[in-house]
C-alpha cells in the first residue's frame, strides 16, 4: 500500500566539517551510478564531495580513463574542481558487475531521449535496470535519476523483482533531478529542494540517509507524484518563456518593450522575474524533450495538455524569428557573408541540443550565404554537424569582419562585453540581429548601427 509523505522537510547545518550534521557523523555509503553524463556524473561527484564512496559506471573504457585521470569529458563549470577535490571517494568502471553487486544505493542517470513521436526512449534506463538485477547481492535501493514517464518507477521495480535474487530486497526511489547545463553544479550542492519518491518507510529512511549532508528542503512522496513533479515543472518553466516570447512578439508590433514589461510583471511575487527573458526561445537537453514527452504522455490517455502544445509550437516558431527579421533587410541571403554569434543552445556550456543555431545555420547555407561563426566553446561539437561548410573563428572580430549581417545566437559574455563600435568598424553593412538582448537600445542610438531585437523598436 502506496504510504504518503506530504510534507517538506528542512535540514539546517549548523555544525562545521565537511560531514557534520547536527547529532553526530553523516553515514558513509557505497554507491554506485549508472551513467556519466550531466546527471549521472554532477550526481556521483556531489555525493562523493557529501562523503560517500562512489562508483561511476559508463560503457565508453575511453571515457573512464579521462575520468580516471581527473578530467571531467562534459564541459561544466566547477566540475572538474569538485571532481579533483573529491577523488579519493570516486572509482570510475565500465565493470558495472562489480559495482553494483554490494552498492547500497544505486542511482540509474542514464538519457531517456526523445522518440520520433515524441514519447521518451527508455531503453537505456531499461538495459540499466536488466545489469542491476543481474548483478546485486544485497539488499539495496535503486534510485531513478532519470526523467521518466509518470509510472514508469513502478514498471522498472515490477522489471528488477522478476529477474533479482530471491534473498535480495530492492525498492525503486524517485529522485528527479533539476540541474542546468552550465550551472549544474551549484544547481546539485544547492537545489531549491530534494524531491523523494518512495512507497516505504525503509526506502525512505535509506535516501534521508544519503541526503543527510545535503541542507536544502526536502519534499517526500510517492513515486508518481515525484516523477510528475518533475515535468510539471519543466513544463511550466518552458511555458513561462514561450508565453514571454509571445509577448515579446506583441510588443513588436505595438511599440512597447519588452524588457519593461517583464520587468513590471516580475515584481508581482505571484509571476516572479524568472525565466521572462526574452529571445530565441529555449533549447537543451530538458524543456524540448520534456514538454514533448508530457504531451504525448497526455495524448496516449487521451487528454491532450493543450498548454503544453501551444507551448512547443511556439517555441518551434520563435528560433526562426531570426531568419524572419533578416527578410526587412534582404530578400535572400545569397552570396552574402553572415557573422554567426554563438553555437551553444545557452552560455557556459558546449551542449547543442535542441541549439537555435542548429536550426537557423541550414537556413543560411541553403541560400547560399557564407556562415562565418564563433563560439568560445561549441566550435568541437559543432563541427560533427558541419566540418567543412562553416569558417570557424578564433575571435568575435574575425566573424564581424566585412559581414553583411549578423546573427547572435547565444549570450555569451563576451558578446555582451563587446564594444557595439565594432559593429559598425567591421562590418560591410552593420545589421545586427540580436536573439537574446545583449544589448541595451541606448548602446546603439547614433552608431549607424542596425540593432534588431526580441520585443524592442529597432534601432536604426
Amino acid at each position: 500500500m502506496t504510504q504518503r509523505y506530504p510534507c517538506a522537510i528542512f535540514f539546517i547545518r549548523k555544525n562545521k566539517g565537511d560531514f557534520a550534521r547536527r547529532g553526530g557523523r553523516v553515514k558513509i555509503m557505497k554507491i554506485a551510478v549508472a551513467g556519466t553524463g550531466y546527471v549521472g556524473l554532477v550526481t556521483g561527484v556531489a555525493l562523493a564531495n557529501a562523503g560517500h564512496h562512489v562508483t561511476c559506471v559508463d560503457v565508453d573504457p575511453q571515457k573512464i580513463e579521462t575520468m580516471r585521470q581527473g578530467i571531467s569529458p562534459i564541459y561544466e563549470p566547477g566540475l572538474e574542481e569538485l571532481m579533483h577535490k573529491n577523488m579519493d571517494r570516486l572509482t570510475f568502471t565500465t565493470d558495472y558487475s562489480s559495482a553494483y553487486e554490494d552498492a547500497e544505493v544505486i542511482f540509474v542517470g542514464v538519457g531517456t531521449p526523445e522518440k520520433k513521436d515524441g514519447s521518451a526512449n527508455l531503453s537505456y534506463v531499461n538495459q540499466v535496470v536488466d545489469q542491476i538485477a543481474q548483478s546485486v547481492k544485497r539488499d539495496c535501493v535503486v534510485v531513478i535519476k532519470s526523467t521518466v514517464p509518470i509510472g514508469t518507477n513502478d514498471k522498472l521495480e515490477k522489471r528488477l523483482k522478476e529477474s533479482v535474487r530471491e534473498d535480495v530486497w530492492v525498492e525503486v526511489a524517485s529522485n528527479p533531478e533539476f540541474l542546468s547545463q552550465g550551472t549544474a553544479v551549484k544547481d546539485t550542492l544547492h537545489a531549491a529542494r530534494i524531491v523523494i519518491g518512495v512507497e516505504s518507510d525503509r526506502a525512505k529512511d535509506i535516501m534521508m540517509k544519503v541526503y543527510e549532508n545535503f541542507h536544502q528542503p526536502f519534499v517526500v512522496t510517492d513515486r508518481r507524484s515525484a516523477e510528475m513533479i518533475k515535468y510539471a515543472s519543466n513544463d511550466f518553466l518552458a511555458l513561462k518563456i514561450s508565453y514571454i516570447n509571445e509577448i515579446a512578439n506583441l510588443c513588436e508590433m505595438l511599440g512597447a518593450n519588452i524588457e519593461d514589461v517583464a520587468e513590471g510583471m516580475g515584481y508581482d511575487s505571484r509571476i516572479g522575474n524568472k525565466f521572462l527573458k526574452a529571445g530565441i526561445g529555449y533549447g537543451g537537453s530538458c524543456f524540448p524533450k520534456d514538454t514533448k514527452a508530457l504531451h504525448w504522455v497526455s495524448n496516449y490517455y487521451e487528454k491532450e495538455m493543450k498548454t503544453v502544445k501551444a507551448a512547443i509550437e511556439v517555441n518551434d516558431s520563435q528560433k526562426l524569428r531570426l531568419i524572419k527579421k533578416s527578410r526587412k533587410y534582404y530578400e535572400s541571403l545569397e552570396g552574402l557573408k553572415v557573422a554567426v554569434l554563438g553555437l551553444t543552445f545557452k552560455p557556459d556550456t558546449d551542449d547543442l541540443r535542441e541549439a537555435p543555431s542548429l536550426v537557423n545555420v541550414p537556413i543560411i547555407l541553403d541560400e547560399g550565404a557564407e556562415i562565418y561563426a564563433w563560439d568560445p566553446i561549441g566550435v568541437k561539437n559543432y563541427k560533427k554537424y558541419y566540418p567543412d561548410e562553416i569558417t570557424y573563428c578564433d575571435t568575435i572580430e574575425d566573424a564581424l569582419k566585412d559581414a553583411d549581417i549578423c546573427f547572435i545566437f547565444t549570450e555569451w559574455k563576451d558578446i555582451r562585453e563587446l564594444d557595439v563600435q565594432k559593429y559598425r568598424s567591421l562590418m560591410k553593412k552593420p545589421i545586427v540581429l540580436d536573439g537574446r538582448n545583449c544589448y541595451s537600445l541606448e548602446q546603439f542610438k547614433g552608431t549607424g548601427i542596425i540593432y534588431d531585437s526580441i520585443g524592442r523598436k529597432v534601432v536604426r
